[in-house]
């Protein structure tokens, strides 16, 4: 069977991976562990190989938390005469949650987790002495560390990790209730201090290995919740930079978050990614911000008096300029491919019909001189902004934004840039678009609504003076006439 490109560079990641089962091999066989620790590795390597979900970067993340968990515990076995009860296992589980936000990837380390934690812990002399079993142990963990994952997911605020690792701590010491039934013996001090508290603290020490979040995401290129609602503060530099220097392109990266976030939450995809992508997609346009519509303010358009292929030349630089600023400023490079892919490789039409207009023979302009440098989006949330960007421009160009005429103008520009193949690589589906449409519809129609046009306002004053202004205005009462006998 002929592979594709893509087959076959996952084919070259898995066998690639077998350096991370061999490093992990040797360090069992110098501190005496069992081999079986590396083989589980492995077969967890090829299950989420032929799940579609395997790579060189995924597998040497799971290894790195495997082995820290193997580590942990032989140390603190080896060099502490403290119970090794109190490990906090359940924070394997509890990192692979947050760091990649996959239930299938954090039940495989949940159980991955215990299990090693189970059979280094078969020779522990404390686990004779509590009468618990390896197979006990490795269930209490396995079940903590589930329910830390399932807490912690989508966890927005520190608190949220605090209230996880107290819920670990409750569910582990009811596992071990649950192991030793006997009320007389549950009742006693000893069994509290003994069996209870080590697994409640365990639980409580997850909360210690989480404030090293910010590490893993640096060490496995991810990017979680927690920094990225560091990003969208406006202090940051680059949004400081854009308030003052480029308001238009602000405002209209608040517009296209605004709508985007939308789009994303109602399909499913990462709100907030998108929304923080929307915020950076156009820091590019900070070199050059006159030469762009949104903020001609003071000035007029720069492009009426250059070529249409200068000003092709500016418009694709704010792409590789904006890529440029993100690497200076160390941008998260999930955060980072918003920019080259919210445009994908579309093509500049106004600037390409300038140039045909220009230009006596057609056959000397070259569409694919005019369309973006790419790629295509390559992720569900790339692609609503790709969409929201030219949706939020061309809705605002309207003169008549009435609901029907924004629902065809949003429609014809998401069914222009499918035609165009621009969401081929983003695993959007039909029905997804479907619904990003309709979303898009619904918000830009609430943002540009009409209003009533008010009265002019006038005070008491202005309601007298106006009044009396009427009055003095009226024609005279007829002359009465006199009754010459009077006189």
């Amino acid at each position: 069977m002929q592979l594709s490109q893509k087959q076959k560079l996952t084919y070259r990641d898995a066998f690639l991976s077998l350096g991370v089962v061999f490093f992990l091999a040797v360090f069992c066989k110098l501190v005496g562990l069992p081999l079986i620790i590396p083989f589980l590795l492995l077969f967890a390597g090829l299950h989420l190989f032929l799940s579609d979900k395997g790579s060189l970067r995924l597998l040497l993340s799971l290894g790195l938390l495997l082995s820290i968990t193997v580590f942990a515990t032989v140390t603190i076995q080896t060099y502490f005469k403290n119970c090794p009860l109190y490990l906090p296992v359940a924070s394997i589980a509890m990192l692979t949650m947050l760091l990649f936000d996959d239930l299938h990837l954090t039940i495989i380390m949940a159980f991955l987790s215990s299990v090693c934690v189970g059979l280094i812990l078969s020779s522990s002399r404390w686990l004779m002495v509590l009468g618990v079993t390896p197979l006990d142990v490795m269930l209490i963990f396995f079940i903590g560390g589930l329910a830390g994952a399932y807490a912690v997911r989508g966890a927005r605020r520190r608190g949220t990790l605090i209230a996880a690792g107290v819920y670990v701590g409750v569910i582990q010491s009811v596992g071990m209730l649950l192991i030793h039934h006997d009320f007389v013996l549950i009742l006693s001090p000893v069994f509290l201090n003994t069996y209870i508290l080590p697994f409640f603290m365990s639980g409580l020490y997850c909360i210690i290995v989480l404030t090293a979040l910010k590490i893993f995401e640096y060490l496995f290129g991810v990017i979680t919740n927690f920094s990225l609602l560091e990003m969208t503060d406006f202090n940051q530099p680059l949004l400081k930079r854009m308030i003052l220097e480029a308001p238009g392109t602000y405002h209209h990266s608040l517009v296209v978050s605004n709508i985007a976030e939308a789009a994303a939450d109602a399909i499913g995809a990462n709100a907030l990614l998108t929304r923080v992508g929307a915020y950076y997609h156009d820091i590019g346009k900070l070199v050059k911000p006159d030469y762009f519509t949104e903020n001609q303010i003071t000035v007029g358009n720069k492009h009426d008096d250059l070529e249409p292929s200068i000003s092709r030349l500016v418009i694709l630089n704010h792409v590789k300029e904006g890529v440029e600023l993100a690497k200076k400023h160390r941008l998260n490079p999930i955060i980072a491919s918003f920019i080259p892919e919210h445009h994908g490789t579309s093509l500049m039409h106004f600037f390409y019909q300038k140039a045909l207009a220009a230009k006596a023979d057609i056959n000397e302009v070259s569409e694919e001189n005019y369309r973006y440098p790419g790629p295509k989006p390559q992720r569900k949330e790339t692609a609503i902004v790709l969409l929201a960007d030219s949706a939020e421009a061309a809705t605002r160009s309207l003169e008549d934004l009435t609901p029907s005429r924004i629902d065809e103008v949003v429609r014809k520009v998401i069914n222009n840039k499918f035609i165009d193949g621009q969401l081929d690589e983003s695993n959007l589906t039909l029905t997804e678009i479907e619904m990003v449409a309709v979303t898009f519809i619904r918000s830009l129609s609430a943002a540009y609504h009409g209003r009533v046009k008010y009265p002019e306002l006038k005070n008491a004053s202005d309601y007298r003076n106006s009044k009396s202004a009427s009055d003095n205005s009226a024609e005279p009462p007829p002359a009465q006439k006199t009754n010459p006998q009077s006189s």
